[in-house]
């Protein structure tokens, strides 16, 4: 089975992530942990790789291309990314999506990076707007468009082990066979 799990920057995605496959004892794989492995085999920050990204797309067509062989090639995954949900395409079984509003987000990135709140706000609206502005350019990928996912939740609403008890119903409860109204999502994308 191939979970995706999607969202913006704090949304919660790692978390739910992580706890879903150990659930499950499923793989993680993380396109953040990804990205992140490519910017230091690189000798750049994450803050410089992104604004790399901008001018370079071979990273990001590097990352999206590891991120649809992983759900081509491998079984029992969560595929943790921005993109998972489209970038496994057809592959996927079940795809989640997470959200929760920028301020929040911003507050959880803040905590995390233990830099000040001001400060993520910025980094984050600044990343978001790059992001989407790539994934049209070079998939026509409408970063809005959430007809994909089988699930979306505000992680606002929830804490994280509640958001991984709706993701884990959602897995258990999850029929193969039955594909009444789904969204097939086409990932011929060029890497």
């Amino acid at each position: 089975m191939l979970v995706t799990i999607s969202g913006p920057p704090g949304s919660g995605k790692s978390t739910v992530a992580a706890a879903v496959a150990e659930v499950f004892e499923f793989e993680h794989v993380s396109g953040g942990d990804i990205f992140r492995s490519l910017a230091a085999d690189r000798g750049y920050s994450l803050q410089e790789f992104n604004e790399l990204a901008e001018e370079d797309d071979s990273i990001d067509r590097d990352l999206d291309r590891r991120l649809r062989e992983t759900a081509r090639d491998r079984d029992d995954v969560v595929l943790e990314s921005r993109l998972s949900g489209w970038m496994a395409g057809d592959y996927a079984d079940l795809r989640v999506w997470l959200d929760a509003p920028l301020e929040i987000r911003a507050a959880r990135i803040a905590d995390r990076e233990e830099i000040a709140v001001d400060a993520a706000l910025t980094d984050t609206r600044e990343r978001e707007v790059s992001e989407k502005k790539r994934y049209r350019a070079y998939y026509e990928i409408d970063f809005e468009n959430r007809s994909i996912y089988d699930l979306g939740v505000n992680t606002a609403r929830w804490t994280a082990e509640a958001v991984t008890e709706l993701v884990v119903s959602s897995v258990e409860a999850y029929d193969p066979d039955r594909d009444e109204g789904s969204f097939p999502v086409e990932a011929n994308y060029e890497f």
